[in-house]
C-alpha cells in the first residue's frame, strides 16, 4: 500500500510543504490528486471538482509539475510551450501574454530554439515549471520544483512560488528542509503512506530539542560547561566538535541569552558567537519519521 488513509485540505494563499523520506507516498499522493493515478478508494477534490467524477474541470484548475519534469525531447521550449498553451485552450492576446510571462519569469529566452533533450537539468526543471503555470491555474502541485537548480535559480523559483501563492493553493513536495522554512506556510510529514505531522514550520521547529537553546563558541569547552553547570534554567549541554560550538539546553522555559553571557563573564570564560537557536527541522524530521508515530 503506497498511501494509507491520508486526509488533508489546503486553502488558497497557502503553500503546503509535503515532506517524507523516499518511498513515503508523496509522489503517489500528488499523482492521485492530479488524476494521473486512480485511487483504489477515497477521493480528492481540486477547487471543488472531484478528480474522478469531474476530471476535466479538476485538471483545468490545476497546474502540475511531476517528478523529473518530463517533456518531449525532440521539441524546443518555444514549440513545447506553444503546444501546452494550445492544449490549455489559451487564445489571442491572453495566450501571448501568458507565454511571454512564463518565458521571462523562468528565464528561458536563451534556450527557446534548442531541442529539449540538449537542455541542462536546471533548464528542464524551469521549462517544466513554465508548462505547469502557463494557463495561470488556481491550484499548483509542484514535485521537487528546485531539483537540479543552482543556488541563484533556487532563489528565483522560491520567489516565484511565494508570488504565485498570494492568490493560489500550492502543494510543494521537497526534500530541501530550508525550502520549507523559506516558502511554506504549513508542512505535512508523511512516512509509510501515513501523515505523521501537520503543522506550521515554526510549530515543527518548536518540537526540536534545539528550540530556545543557546549556542556559543567557547575557547575552552570544558571550562564553559563547568561554568554553566548548575545554572538555573540549564538542563544540559552538547558539543559540536566539527563547528566547535557548545549548545546549552533550557529547562522547561526560555533560557536568557544575557544570563548565559553574564555567567561566563563572571567566571572569566572566553567565548564568541553566542546566539539563540530556533530549532532544526532536520532533527525533527528524522525523529518523527524514524518513530513513525502520528502526532
Amino acid at each position: 500500500m503506497a498511501v494509507d488513509g491520508i486526509s488533508f485540505k489546503a486553502e488558497p494563499g497557502e503553500v503546503l510543504g509535503f515532506l517524507g523520506p523516499n518511498g513515503a507516498g508523496k509522489s503517489t499522493t500528488m499523482k492521485l490528486i492530479a488524476g494521473f493515478l486512480v485511487p483504489s478508494e477515497g477521493s480528492a477534490r481540486v477547487c471543488g471538482h472531484d478528480v474522478q467524477s469531474d476530471p476535466m474541470a479538476a485538471r483545468r484548475a490545476l497546474g502540475y509539475l511531476p517528478e523529473g519534469a518530463p517533456s518531449y525531447g525532440e521539441m524546443t521550449p518555444r514549440s513545447l510551450l506553444s503546444f501546452i498553451a494550445d492544449l490549455r485552450g489559451l487564445r489571442g492576446a491572453h495566450r501571448r501574454q501568458r507565454l511571454d510571462f512564463v518565458i521571462s519569469r523562468l528565464a528561458l529566452e536563451s534556450v527557446l530554439g534548442q531541442s529539449v533533450e540538449t537542455l541542462s537539468k536546471g533548464f528542464r526543471r524551469r521549462l517544466g515549471l513554465a508548462m505547469a503555470i502557463v494557463h495561470d491555474p488556481a491550484a499548483l502541485i509542484l514535485d521537487e520544483p528546485t531539483d537540479g537548480l543552482d543556488p541563484n535559480q533556487k532563489h528565483e523559483v522560491r520567489a516565484l512560488i511565494s508570488e504565485l501563492a498570494k492568490e493560489r493553493t500550492l502543494l510543494v513536495s521537497t526534500h530541501i528542509l530550508e525550502e520549507v522554512e523559506s516558502v511554506c506556510t504549513r508542512a505535512i510529514i508523511i512516512a509509510r503512506g501515513k501523515i505523521l505531522a501537520d503543522d506550521t514550520p515554526s510549530g515543527l521547529l518548536a518540537r526540536s530539542r534545539y528550540h530556545n537553546a543557546i549556542s556559543l563558541q567557547p575557547v575552552d569547552s570544558i571550562a564553559a560547561r563547568a561554568a554553566l553547570d548548575g545554572m538555573p534554567g540549564v538542563s544540559g549541554f552538547e558539543l559540536d566538535e566539527r563547528l566547535s560550538r557548545l549548545y546549552v539546553f533550557p529547562q522547561g522555559r526560555t533560557l536568557s541569552q544575557e544570563a548565559v553571557a553574564e555567567r561566563l563573564r563572571q567566571r572569566a570564560v572566553a567565548f564568541s558567537g553566542l546566539r539563540p537557536e530556533h530549532g532544526r527541522l532536520d532533527e525533527v524530521f528524522r525523529r518523527i519519521t524514524a518513530e513513525g508515530v502520528e502526532r
